[in-house]
């Protein structure tokens, strides 16, 4: 019992510090789980079955949400000129469901219709490509967009090499 108010503690601790997903969460507590000393079998096993408790009931209290750190994880990945591609990836290695990124991107999309190219904006911005740079080499540019998940009429769009 004082193990699983241990495991509580840390949730709230680590969920304090930072954002999280449910997947995330429980991945974050099965390690915590792995490095406790002293535990017997059984206890283990009994601490890892809880986990799934201790996130459904942060859930309830509505202290942890998938659907709100898609959304926040979206918008801070677009304003630092992140691509499509990149964002999903992204989302996913969290634990995000893909059908959430889905319908969540979609609606940011609408929201926002012209986030693509503004995105490949501020990235060729940042890496001083195209016409934001001193040197100009349309192929390295181009590779370079590519490389950073932005498809090639985006990238065109971007650097401005119609």
């Amino acid at each position: 019992m004082n193990n699983i108010n241990l495991l509580k503690k840390y949730a709230f601790t680590y969920l304090s510090k930072y954002d999280s997903t449910k997947k995330n969460l429980e991945r974050i507590l099965k390690i915590k789980v792995m490095k406790m000393k002293n535990l017997k079998k059984n206890e283990e096993k009994y601490l890892y079955k809880n986990i799934m408790q201790i996130i459904e009931n942060l859930e309830l209290n509505k202290i942890i949400n998938d659907e709100n750190f898609t959304n926040t994880k979206i918008r801070s990945l677009f304003h630092q000129g992140k691509s499509e591609f990149f964002i999903k990836n992204t989302l996913l290695k969290k634990g995000v469901d893909k059908k959430l990124i889905n319908v969540l991107l979609e609606d940011f999309e609408n929201n926002n219709p012209n986030w693509k190219i503004d995105s490949a904006i501020k990235f060729a911005i940042k890496k001083r490509l195209g016409k934001y740079g001193k040197i100009k080499n349309k192929e390295k540019d181009l590779a370079k967009m590519a490389r950073a998940g932005f498809n090639y009429n985006i990238a065109l769009k971007a650097l401005e090499y119609d």
